[in-house]
């Protein structure tokens, strides 16, 4: 069993499509502190932050966003913020992800801080409505919010990402259908924290400071959460600065129209939706919507289309980084409107 963990470990970093991750012993300036504290923080150099690697500061924004709301020990237990990892990416079609977080909450100590029937009401909240269409009252308190929503905010960034760039399961296809329990729990138990719990903020001079984005309020009440959040979304936006304003628009527009569910199987509101673009502009707009709607439907094809105009790793990571981006924040918006109450009233 350990060698089948230590081989999925070891060749994690070879299973990023699309792009060529950066190996650690090439890693240079803010790559190089981004992996170095991952790996102190989190026990391993996940692919999901990994395959951010060809764009530095998408990568820093996804570790830190990662970093202040999941693993720092707040006020929220962490066996309801992997329940609301998991509640998300499921919402969001992301096995990948509900592999590894569904084995973290199953590889917790056996007698969690939090009450499980308030770690249940949480998990049916978001799985009522992870998109943001959740009705009625939150079953956490303004205090909480930061880091609940925090972590929703991160995976609905995450599964996009994930979506493009990583297979449907972090387990190599040889894996007995019987051992992926067991594989997956022991992996899980290998993400902790090399010197002990976290210190809220110590990642924050990753980034410059930053201003939250506007319907993120919510966050304030935990400055490191708040500063995280702002500082990402800023990097993120500030990296892709080069996206055609066409392809902005475009996305916002879907964007402020998307009702939070998602397309058909068929491919017309695509073809609808790109209709109105310049040509040269139309791969780096199917791209960024593919992205924020139907991640898991990227192809090669879409991906080599970009290319033609934008060749480098950098390019593609930064771009899908914005849209995924973009795509978090609102949802992250919505998800905020919602009136919030104490767990027992």
């Amino acid at each position: 069993m350990r060698t089948i963990v230590r081989a999925v470990l070891r060749g994690s970093l070879r299973d990023i499509r699309h792009v060529e991750a950066v190996p650690p012993g090439r890693a240079r300036g803010q790559v190089a502190r981004v992996y170095e504290q991952a790996q102190r923080d989190f026990g391993v150099l996940a692919p999901p932050l990994a395959l951010h690697s060809a764009a530095p500061a998408p990568l820093a924004a996804s570790w830190l966003m990662l970093r202040e709301t999941l693993l720092v020990e707040g006020r929220v237990d962490r066996a309801v913020k992997e329940t609301v990892a998991t509640e998300v990416s499921k919402a969001n079609s992301c096995p990948y992800c509900v592999d590894v977080h569904q084995a973290t909450v199953e590889s917790l100590p056996a007698e969690p801080a939090a009450d499980p029937e308030d770690t249940a009401a949480v998990a049916r909240w978001f799985r009522q409505g992870a998109d943001g269409r959740t009705a009625g009252q939150a079953p956490f308190t303004e205090a909480e919010a930061p880091e609940i929503l925090g972590v929703a905010l991160t995976f609905h960034y995450l599964n996009r990402m994930v979506g493009i760039f990583l297979e449907d399961s972090p387990l190599p296809a040889r894996t007995p259908a019987g051992a992926r329990g067991t594989i997956l729990r022991t992996v899980a138990r290998t993400m902790r924290p090399v010197d002990g719990p976290l210190s809220a903020g110590a990642g924050l001079d990753l980034l410059p400071d930053a201003p939250l984005p506007a319907g993120l309020e919510w966050a304030r009440p935990a400055p490191a959460v708040a500063g995280a959040l702002g500082r990402s979304a800023a990097a993120v936006e500030h990296a892709a600065r080069w996206v055609p304003d066409p392809v902005r628009d475009l996305l916002a527009a879907r964007l402020d129209a998307w009702d939070g569910a998602a397309p058909g199987i068929g491919s017309a509101w695509l073809t609808e939706a790109l209709a109105g673009l310049p040509p040269r502009d139309r791969p780096a707009g199917r791209l960024a919507l593919l992205t924020a709607f139907a991640a898991h439907r990227v192809t090669d094809g879409d991906i080599a289309a970009v290319r033609e105009r934008y060749a480098r790793d950098q390019e593609i990571v930064e771009l899908t980084s914005w849209a995924a981006m973009t795509t978090a924040v609102r949802l992250g918006t919505r998800l905020g409107a919602r009136p919030t109450a104490r767990l027992h009233p």
